[in-house]
């Protein structure tokens, strides 16, 4: 029998779960980058320096290996191209390029589920800071529309932040456009789902916690379960997942969805992503819950088997996947943080190496996850 070949699009920090698990299953992968520079090209059978957003070029490398399949885990940039090109090679895929680019455009997001949805409010997109004075739904949320991780984000209170914060915002957006939307005080929640064939096999809702300090809902950890399980809330969540993922024609693979709580508990969609997160979330509900969200991914794209289709027991113990953040630009310190009992714990930086700059505030330089009870006392948390 011939070894599978599966094409991962990106070879960062976000990718390496996805190349250790194909790589355990025994397939060929081949990985491309815009850099050399990624921490996953050492675990690749074979790596070719392609931009991800490069259409011609990623089909180039997918004809060029014979691959079986083209993915991505965590990035919204990847999609796109990963869909396109399945299409193009008649490869399995789960969305349409089509659907793929709506998710990754704020704005296509908001014009495809409509002004009148459930969870959608009143915003613009402008591509001119005369157009963005134009705004007058204060306090407002201002950032990139195909933008990731919070980057270019800005909480605008006033003309005059949308004057001060503009550039900086546009800055991140390729299509050269941002979008204003009123800001919505309250909780945020994320649902990890799942689908197959059109039918809903997997939801899960979790708290999202923020450092409130910084603007953009910049994580710095998730809860399970989350404060809402078995309310109305959580149960609307769920309700508004489906529904948008019928709009969408998103009948196949996972779902990430982000949202906040307006007053009265109702959940408004921020985000809508045709993948599995970029937070190794995936691991965390594996510990909580036992469902491999990450096996299920691969074993439906690569081998078409019927996945999640056993029910799922959802434990009350607290589990917590931690954020090990630091400064944009400061040198990073494993030893600077406490992961005493977590059950796994991944590190971006070795300590010594400088923070990227990505969001500009406050970045992932690991991650952490345990259970918050007696068997598991670590939090992942900084030292003093």
């Amino acid at each position: 029998m011939n070894t599978k070949r599966i094409l991962l699009l990106g070879a960062g920090n976000a990718q390496i779960d996805a190349i250790e698990y194909c790589k355990r299953r025994g397939w060929e992968v081949i990985g491309c980058s815009y850099t050399s520079e990624d921490k996953g090209i050492s675990l690749l059978d074979h790596f070719e320096q392609v931009d991800i957003k490069d259409v011609d070029g990623v089909k180039r490398v997918a004809e060029q290996y014979q691959v079986n399949a083209v993915y991505s885990i965590g990035s919204d940039l990847a999609m796109p191209t990963a869909m396109k090109v399945s299409e193009l090679l008649s490869l399995p895929h789960f969305v349409s390029s089509k659907t793929a680019q709506i998710c990754h455009a704020k704005h296509l997001l908001r014009e495809t589920l409509g002004r009148n949805f459930v969870g959608n409010e009143e915003y613009l997109v402008c591509g001119t800071l005369e157009e963005a004075l134009q705004f007058q739904r204060y306090p407002g949320m201002m950032k990139p529309v195909d933008s990731q991780g919070q980057r270019g984000c800005f909480r605008v209170d006033c003309a005059e932040d949308i004057r001060m914060h503009f550039a900086d915002s546009l800055e991140y957006s390729k299509e050269g456009k941002i979008i204003l939307e009123p800001y919505v005080e309250g909780a945020e929640i994320s649902v990890n789902a799942y689908f197959q064939n059109g039918a809903l096999r997997f939801a899960l809702v979790s708290d999202r916690i923020t450092f409130s300090e910084f603007p953009g809902g910049i994580i710095k950890e998730h809860r399970l379960p989350s404060i809402l399980a078995g309310t109305e809330a959580e149960k609307e969540a769920v309700d508004l997942v489906k529904r948008i993922a019928r709009r969408l024609e998103l009948h196949d693979g996972p779902c990430y969805c982000q949202m906040k709580l307006d007053e009265n508990q109702h959940p408004i969609i921020l985000e809508v992503a045709p993948r599995l997160d970029g937070c190794h979330m995936w691991n965390l509900i594996r510990h909580y819950c036992g469902v491999d969200l990450l096996d299920a991914c691969f074993s439906h794209l690569m081998e078409q088997k019927e996945v999640l289709t056993a029910p799922v027991d959802f434990p009350k113990e607290e589990y917590r996947l931690k954020f090990l953040c630091r400064e944009s630009g400061a040198l990073f310190d494993r030893d600077a943080y406490d992961c005493t009992g977590a059950e796994y714990v991944f590190w971006y930086y070795e300590s010594g190496e400088r923070v990227k700059k990505l969001n500009g505030y406050m970045e992932k330089g690991g991650i952490s996850d345990s259970e918050n009870g007696s068997r598991k006392i670590g939090r992942g948390g900084r030292k003093g």
